[in-house]
């Protein structure tokens, strides 16, 4: 009777486990970097070499593989490699691309310009729909056309 009831609490923590485990997302997905400092290497290790120190919290990379406890990702100039993903976080940033933007009070071009921000800006994206993103740079925030991001997918809504 003990080993009975011994393997029917295996089982139940067995099916508490998988229910508890993070589902793995379909590549690619955005995610940016949570540390001051992250390194990019060669691959899925830290035996591997680094081929670039990130000294950009907040920049947002697109991962494009997953490995156990690493992901290859592509950074805003289009190199790729292996990070470990405790340097990556779900928070979803986006940068301005090649020109300066204006950011709009409302999601409509004709709408009042509330500030500007110069290629290479990051901020926290929010409410991305029909085109238009909520960026928050630096407690500036305002409305972008998302085509003018690097960190979100055309048409992508975000809520």
């Amino acid at each position: 009777m003990k080993i009975l009831s011994m393997a029917w609490v295996g089982i139940l923590l067995a099916g508490s486990l998988n229910a508890s485990a993070p589902q793995q997302r379909k590549t690619p997905y955005w995610a940016s970097l949570s540390a001051g400092q992250a390194r990019m290497r060669t691959g899925p290790g830290r035996n591997y070499p680094a081929i670039w120190l990130y000294q950009r919290q907040g920049l947002p990379v697109q991962v494009i593989e997953v490995y156990p406890g690493w992901r290859k990702i592509r950074d805003p100039d289009g190199e790729s490699g292996w990070m470990i993903t405790n340097l990556l976080s779900d928070q979803r940033t986006g940068m301005v691309k090649d020109s300066v933007v204006e950011l709009h009070e409302s999601p409509d071009a004709s709408s009042k310009i509330s500030w500007r921000a110069e290629p290479g800006v990051i901020g926290r994206l929010s409410h991305c729909k029909e085109g238009w993103c909520r960026i928050d740079a630096g407690g500036r925030s305002g409305f972008v056309e998302e085509t003018t991001l690097w960190g979100v997918d055309p048409d992508e809504t975000i809520e």
